[in-house]
């Protein structure tokens, strides 16, 4: 056990002891809300994570250096650590990135352009014939590992992917892991991107780096590991706020396509090189955060299935203790953007419109029964009316990115087995048709659902929703004291 784990056993497990013995007791007697519904093991698992985030929240600086923590490499996976250069001063990705932001914000909404910088990212695939305790030859050089890599591939498929985290935690040394098994369901490889993260690198700065991440796998820079990919053997994938840049990344790339002529492919200029900007194979989401304002009725409906912490009402600025990171100056209103840009379709998919979507790839949606859930029902709605082939699968009384947090139960590797399947099938250029599925809790006996009819409110409902929310954010509308039991009564 690492000094650091074994720092965590002792102060964050060891006092919740009795509380996890008490929620035991209670389950096995079927006195939880929950009971019927969940496992042993799920029901520790999830009351335990949501136990540790409704503790005092600690700064944004210390979440950061927590979660920015690598744990190291072991195990059956590949790992071929890279580094995009940073653009050439005549480059015009940053320049059409803000083009597309200011052709699609609301007239007084503001936002900090990014700078340009060097990306981080690895290359992430199965390592076959490795056990849990194989140590990653630290001795071969990330070029020696990424041909070890290549060699343990077994189909050309290639997932961009976007780590979740709010936007403002998390890592790539995080997401390895899930990289790796997506690896092994699609026989393919992974290129796990390190984004910046708010609140110091707010918004487009994130989706720069990922567009940046999307152009290099298309037009690699000579000396690069990689040969160029086809566009339709990439899907961007991730978790979480990784869902949200995805289907960010998405859009931005259809305004381009809406941009030029029918029939044409958008250029921009990428390391001194005109190249073509086309669409990927598709987009594949595990529980994808698509509403920034968190105004839908699944908020507090299904927080008795998940750990996320539910709105309190209480400005982002009074909720964290004052940190290098936090608050900003000037100040804003949420970490991750200024709150005049909530709504943008970069920022916030779900407040895009259905049309923004016409001759969108296929899109793969997996959610549990978790307080995000309609973000996905309204935004998949919102893509089948746009005619977009949508795969969704919905687990009840599952928590948020299940597949990844309840490893090893039934649950999770049906969750996980679906999305590198749907991976798998668009990176080989099957047509992928409309379909909707809902899983039984413990039987995960399937019920088929129409997406269309997904979700009881209406795409005006859903935007009028998102609009107040907006509006007191921004002092426009005064809400009440109260505004956590507000919400609460509302949603």
């Amino acid at each position: 056990m690492s000094v650091a784990l074994f720092k965590f056993f002792i102060t964050q497990v060891v006092p919740r002891i009795p509380f996890l013995s008490r929620l035991a007791i209670a389950h096995s007697l079927g006195l939880l809300e929950t009971s019927s519904k969940w496992d042993l093991k799920t029901t520790l698992i999830v009351r335990f994570i949501r136990s540790l985030l409704s503790d005092k929240p600690t700064s944004i600086s210390y979440q950061q250096k927590v979660g920015l923590r690598d744990p190291g490499i072991v195990g059956p996976i590949w790992i071929s650590s890279i580094t995009i250069p940073k653009l050439q001063s005549d480059d015009d990705v940053l320049a059409v990135l803000l083009q597309a932001v200011d052709a699609r914000k609301e007239g007084g909404a503001k936002y900090d352009v990014p700078s340009v910088e060097s990306i981080y990212a690895e290359w992430t695939g199965h390592r076959q014939g490795a056990n849990a305790k194989t140590p990653h030859p630290k001795e071969l050089s990330d070029s020696a590992r990424y041909q070890k890599l290549m060699a343990d591939t077994k189909h050309d498929s290639t997932v961009l992917y976007f780590h979740g985290g709010a936007l403002y935690l998390m890592d790539v040394a995080s997401h390895r892991p899930v990289c790796s098994e997506l690896s092994r369901i699609t026989g393919g490889r992974c290129l796990n991107v390190r984004y910046r993260l708010a609140p110091k690198f707010p918004f487009p700065a994130a989706v720069l780096d990922c567009f940046i991440a999307y152009l290099y796998l298309l037009h690699p820079l000579p000396g690069s590991f990689h040969e160029p990919v086809q566009a339709s053997k990439i899907v961007f994938a991730g978790d979480s706020a990784g869902g949200n840049l995805s289907l960010a990344l998405l859009q931005l790339l259809l305004h381009l396509h809406r941009s030029v002529a029918p029939g044409q492919t958008p250029k921009l200029r990428f390391y001194g090189q005109v190249v073509d900007v086309p669409l990927p194979g598709g987009v594949a989401g595990s529980s994808p955060w698509l509403d920034l304002t968190m105004t839908m009725p699944s908020i507090f409906a299904n927080h008795k299935f998940d750990y996320l912490p539910v709105p309190s009402g209480t400005s982002t600025n009074e909720r964290f203790p004052a940190c290098a990171l936090w608050p900003v100056d000037p100040r804003r209103e949420d970490l991750y953007c200024d709150g005049t840009m909530l709504m943008h379709p970069f920022a916030s998919p779900l407040a895009s419109n259905p049309e923004d979507w016409k001759g969108s790839p296929p899109v793969f949606f997996c959610y549990g029964g978790e307080m995000l859930t309609d973000d996905g029902k309204y935004f998949a709605r919102k893509l089948v009316k746009s005619g977009v082939p949508v795969e969704w699968e919905e687990f009840e009384a599952m928590p948020h990115c299940f597949a990844m947090v309840l490893k090893g139960s039934e649950e999770s590797k049906l969750g996980m087995s679906l999305w590198g399947d749907y991976i798998a099938r668009v990176t080989k250029g099957e047509v992928i048709e409309t379909t909707g599925a809902y899983y039984h809790a413990k039987t995960l006996i399937k019920s088929n659902v129409d997406i269309a009819t997904l979700g009881e409110l209406t795409d005006n409902e859903v935007w009028d929703r998102m609009s107040e929310e907006v509006k007191i954010r921004e002092g426009y509308i005064t809400a009440s004291n109260d505004r956590a039991t507000e919400l609460k009564a509302k949603l």
